[in-house]
C-alpha cells in the first residue's frame, strides 16, 4: 500500500487551518491588526505617500522588533504562501515591495484566505514524483532540497506564525 504524500502533507496544515487557526480570526477587528503591543513594534504603516509598507530592516536588528498582526499576516500572505506558490505553482508574481498591503483585518483576512487557498490546491496537484524533485532556484541555497521539504517548511511556518498571532489576539484580550 502506497502513502499518497500530496494528500498527508496537505492535509497535516490544513487540518490545523480549518480546526484551530483560521476560525480564531474571525472576529479580528482593525484594533486588534494594528495592535502596538510594545514599542517600537514593527507593522504595515502609510509612507509618506499614502500608500502601505511594512516596516523592515536588513539586516534585521538583534533582538528582533516585536510585530503586529498585520505584520504577521502580511508575512505569511506573501513571504510564507504567496511567493512560493507565484515560484511553484505559476500563482500570481508577489514581493514585498509592491504588494497592496491591506488596510483593515477584513481586507488582511480575505488575502490571508486567497493566498492559503492557492498554495493548498498546488500541494494537493503534486505528484510523488513532484515531491521528489528538487525545489529549484526560488529557494535559494536550498534549490537542491526537494519539493517535499519546502512543503513541511511552510507548514511549520504557518503553524509557528499562526501561533503567534493567537497569543497577540490572547494578549490583546487581556490588556491592562
Amino acid at each position: 500500500m502506497g502513502i499518497d504524500w500530496s494528500k498527508e502533507l496537505s492535509e497535516q496544515l490544513d487540518w490545523h487551518w480549518t480546526q484551530h487557526f483560521r476560525p480564531k480570526l474571525d472576529t479580528l477587528g482593525d484594533d486588534e491588526y494594528f495592535w502596538e503591543p510594545a514599542e517600537d513594534c514593527w507593522t504595515i504603516r502609510p509612507t509618506e505617500t499614502g500608500k502601505l509598507m511594512i516596516d523592515w530592516a536588513y539586516p534585521e536588528p538583534s533582538p528582533p522588533p516585536v510585530t503586529t498582526i498585520a505584520w504577521r499576516l502580511a508575512h505569511v500572505i506573501i513571504g510564507v504562501f504567496a511567493m512560493r506558490t507565484a515560484s511553484h505553482f505559476d500563482g500570481p508574481p508577489v514581493d514585498y515591495q509592491t504588494f497592496p498591503y491591506a488596510a483593515s483585518a477584513k481586507e488582511a483576512l480575505e488575502q490571508l484566505d486567497d493566498a492559503y487557498a492557492r498554495w493548498r490546491d498546488g500541494v494537493r496537484g503534486l505528484t510523488a514524483e513532484d515531491l521528489e524533485r528538487p525545489c529549484g532556484e526560488a529557494e535559494g541555497p536550498y534549490a537542491e532540497y526537494p519539493l517535499a521539504t519546502l512543503v513541511l517548511h511552510i507548514n511549520r511556518e504557518a503553524i509557528h506564525h499562526g501561533a503567534e498571532i493567537l497569543l497577540l489576539r490572547d494578549l490583546h484580550a487581556r490588556r491592562v
